[in-house]
């Protein structure tokens, strides 16, 4: 698993006018937990969050903070303004090398279906698994072959096996699903009212030339 070492300040402010003060200064408050015996408010610059946050990988994270203490610990949730996208707050969760814990690990789709290439769409629909391993055993991404779908065939979380951990999610939850064309176009207009799951590929529909 990728590593990367993150400096953090121990912050002494609370409330939603200094936090704000410190993001218009780019740094984004957030909290270090440890098995909840150890809650330490930090702060981060902003841009050196970015190659943790806005990855397909899950990284172990070195934390440094202000006093000296250095903590082993990954990234447990981010928070976005939900106008700008900006990350406003980080939660980091410490671990204990030994011991099996919880994780959220993306998952990365390879190949290109049989469905795509017969006119369907390939849409990514769960984007991470939650895993249950030891940190040493953590993936960085789980990587799935979705090449042998065909259309309206779809793959879940229970046909995904891991060399090491559990996944912990319901076995008939679905990550990927190859639609045909035709149903993808009768509903367009009911989609244009929700959200939809990501289009990862797009096959040619019958009379398409190319």
């Amino acid at each position: 698993m990728a590593e990367i070492t993150l400096k953090a300040s121990i912050r002494d402010y609370k409330g939603r006018s200094a936090s704000n003060q410190a993001r218009r200064s780019g740094r984004v408050p957030g909290v270090f937990y440890f098995q909840n015996k150890k809650n330490i408010p930090i702060e981060v610059v902003a841009l050196d969050l970015r190659p943790l946050v806005y990855t397909a990988e899950t990284h172990l994270v070195n934390l440094v903070l202000s006093d000296g203490t250095k903590e082993k610990c990954v990234l447990r949730e981010v928070q976005f303004d939900p106008v700008t996208d900006r990350i406003m707050h980080i939660d980091l969760v410490g671990l204990v090398m030994g011991e099996k814990m919880k994780f959220e690990v993306p998952v990365v789709l390879e190949g290109t279906p049989v469905g795509v290439r017969d006119g369907g769409v390939l849409q990514h629909i769960l984007h991470k698994l939650d895993v249950e391993c030891l940190p040493g055993e953590l993936p960085e991404h789980i990587t799935v072959d979705v090449s042998g779908l065909h259309g309206s065939e779809s793959l879940t979380a229970g046909q995904i096996t891991l060399p090491k951990g559990t996944i912990l999610n319901d076995p008939e939850q679905v990550v990927a699903v190859v639609s045909h064309a035709r149903a993808e176009a009768a509903t367009d207009e009911a989609a244009e009212t929700s959200t939809e799951p990501e289009v990862i590929a797009r096959g040619k529909s019958a009379g398409e030339e190319g």
